[in-house]
């Protein structure tokens, strides 16, 4: 009678919660595993009643009765037979049965050392391994479960870069697997001090994220504002490093990234021996770092690979074509619209020339032609691979040559936006270069109304709204606002790598015991 009244107790307090997320989002209850087979094969069974992929099974384990679940789209059943069922089966000679945790964890010792095994005690938790692709275990008697990683290993190759490509240097990607990223940092990163903290965000996807740092080098305060903002996010569904992104940076009403993201490892690596924290975000191949300033942007792995003149001659490209790919059709705005006398004059009568029987004044010209490159090359992004780049070259051939020979704008227009174009595709972060795309229609504008002195207050509302920008409460102008001479060696140039023996300064903290800030910069420049 009190057995039956203790089975009708459990069922009460399991009543509530009947489907997966129902329970993996009421975790607070914290309802514990029962000790009842049947109560458990009717609970779990209601959770998932309606996945065809579920796998209940009774067996009898060390000459008891017991359960055992998993999907079978989530794991690899060689791993089942070989690593559980196999060594199920040797338990039968077992005579003593397993009554308590303490005898289950002997237990595993004796026939489950060499697998990947967690211990758990709740409800949620079971039904969290059991969707994460681990075998749980259950036993009669006992309130604590057996999960093995039984995943399967399916999963992409590690893979040349698409986005960040290089000539000289690593040719290896991250994938989509959070445990081969932080594999492919501790590679190169064989250090006792790196640290990886793993964080579960997400109602409904719980996605795994994990923060890695050097804690011999990270300023403490930066990472703690890193687990707080990552702990107080609260979303239905994290898919991919760019929903983090917009979650924890300081701001999201700016054109410019605020934390940087890489697909390469070697980067992440390099940034993580600067102090910076990096954010692995499972099931995408995209790192983010941070915090980051704006002249990060403007560095490739491979500047550390090659000569440091050609590298300086390199980086000043960049930095000369990201100006030019935001300012230079307003240049031509404020040159061709208000500002004449600032032109030679022979080429004031061509540009006339050409001008003439244009019906549109140069502002709406260029709009119109900036609007359709944009649309082609979204239109070449978006279309099948192979034949998407053949639209968007010969759509933006086709289309300027048959509207200058249409009369609708003129030949050094079709030029500035060219060279606009391609100067955007300079910047090594596709997300930074998107933010030249933006200023420059903005800019404009505000030339169209008011000429170079128009371009001028634009140019100065950019640095105004960039010197108030902040990443994780660094400065984002740093090492030029506030201006760091020693950190001057890896900005538009970079010194030889003999001279690169301390981390940038905008990154160190002194307050940590035993470590002052002059030690903590020892060691080379990534």
């Amino acid at each position: 009678m009190k057995v039956f009244k203790r089975i009708v107790s459990e069922k009460r307090m399991h009543h509530q919660p009947s489907t997966a997320s129902d329970l993996l989002q009421n975790e607070k209850q914290a309802a514990e595993i029962s000790t009842y087979l049947k109560l458990n094969e009717e609970r779990y069974n209601k959770v998932f009643d309606k996945n065809f992929d579920f796998s209940l099974k009774q067996i009898h384990i060390a000459g008891q009765e017991g359960l055992i679940l998993y999907l079978k789209s989530m794991v690899d059943l060689n791993k089942i037979s070989e690593q559980i069922m196999e060594r199920v089966a040797q338990t039968q000679r077992q005579k003593d049965c397993i009554t308590t945790s303490k005898q289950l964890r002997t237990f595993q010792k004796d026939y489950f050392a060499s697998v990947d095994v967690e211990f758990l005690q709740y409800e949620h938790e079971v039904v969290w391994y059991v969707l994460s692709g681990y075998t749980v275990i259950l036993i009669a008697g006992i309130k604590t479960g057996m999960a093995i990683n039984t995943a399967s290993s399916e999963q992409r190759a590690i893979e040349q870069s698409n986005t960040q490509t290089i000539i000289r240097g690593p040719k290896d990607s991250f994938t989509e697997s959070i445990s081969t990223n932080i594999s492919l940092i501790r590679r190169r990163i064989k250090n006792p001090q790196l640290i990886c903290e793993n964080f579960m965000v997400g109602k409904d996807t719980k996605t795994s994220i994990c923060i890695t740092y050097l804690e011999s080098v990270a300023n403490p305060e930066i990472v703690d504002e890193i687990r707080k903002r990552i702990k107080g996010v609260n979303v239905n569904a994290i898919f991919d490093s760019g929903n983090l992104e917009e979650l924890i940076c300081d701001q999201v009403i700016t054109p410019f990234p605020t934390i940087y993201h890489s697909d390469r490892p070697d980067t992440v690596a390099a940034s993580i021996i600067e102090g910076k924290i990096a954010a692995i975000v499972d099931g995408t191949p995209f790192v983010l770092t941070m915090p980051v300033v704006l002249t990060d942007f403007f560095k490739v792995s491979e500047d550390y690979y090659q000569g440091f003149l050609m590298s300086s001659f390199v980086r000043i490209i960049r930095y000369v074509a990201f100006t030019l790919s935001w300012i230079l059709p307003a240049i031509y705005i404020g040159l061709t619209t208000f500002h004449h006398e600032l032109i030679p004059t022979a080429l004031v009568f061509t540009l006339q020339a050409q001008r003439e029987g244009v019906p549109f004044p140069a502002v709406v010209e260029i709009l119109l032609m900036e609007t359709t490159f944009e649309i082609l090359r979204e239109a070449g992004v978006r279309m099948p691979r192979a034949v998407g780049q053949a639209v968007s070259i010969v759509g933006t051939l086709v289309i300027g040559q048959a509207a200058v020979e249409a009369g609708v704008v003129s030949n050094l227009l079709v030029i500035i936006v060219a060279l606009t174009a391609i100067a955007s595709f300079v910047s090594p972060i596709y997300s930074f270069g998107n933010a030249s795309r933006l200023l420059r229609f903005g800019l404009i504008l505000i030339t169209a109304a008011l000429g170079l002195y128009g371009m001028i207050i634009g140019i100065v509302l950019v640095i105004t709204h960039l010197a108030s920008l902040r990443s994780f409460g660094t400065p984002y102008l740093a090492p030029l606002g506030p201006f760091i001479v020693e950190d001057q060696k890896d900005v538009f140039v970079r010194f030889p790598m003999r001279q690169l023996k301390k981390r940038p300064a905008y990154m160190m903290d002194g307050t940590k015991t035993g470590m002052s800030a002059d030690s903590k910069q020892e060691g080379g420049n990534s």
